[in-house]
């Protein structure tokens, strides 16, 4: 879709290359949403969590399981948004 809009992107593949935690609270900060507000609910059940994790908790196993982010992400010049749906993404232009 981004290709479709002349959108250059550089696409990087979660699972081999995770944010880390540092990078995390940056592209939350960006998006202005806490971790819970990214969390995937169901990889959340698969890991067992409660729902009383702190966001710092969250934030740490985000990192170590990246599955657990929503996602799309999308980030350009300090502005992040997240790809749901996908469309949300073209507001980065």
């Amino acid at each position: 879709m981004l290709k479709a809009h002349d959108v250059e992107y550089h696409y990087r593949d979660y699972v081999e290359e995770p944010l880390k935690k540092g990078e995390l609270k940056k592209v939350l900060a960006m998006l202005d949403v806490g971790p819970r507000d990214v969390l995937r609910k169901r990889d959340a059940k698969k890991h067992g969590l409660t729902g009383d994790e702190t966001n710092a908790q969250l934030i740490t196993l985000m990192a170590a399981h990246p599955t657990l982010l929503e996602r799309p992400i999308g980030v350009l010049s300090g502005r992040a948004v997240l790809g749901r749906p996908i469309e949300a993404l073209l507001e980065l232009r």
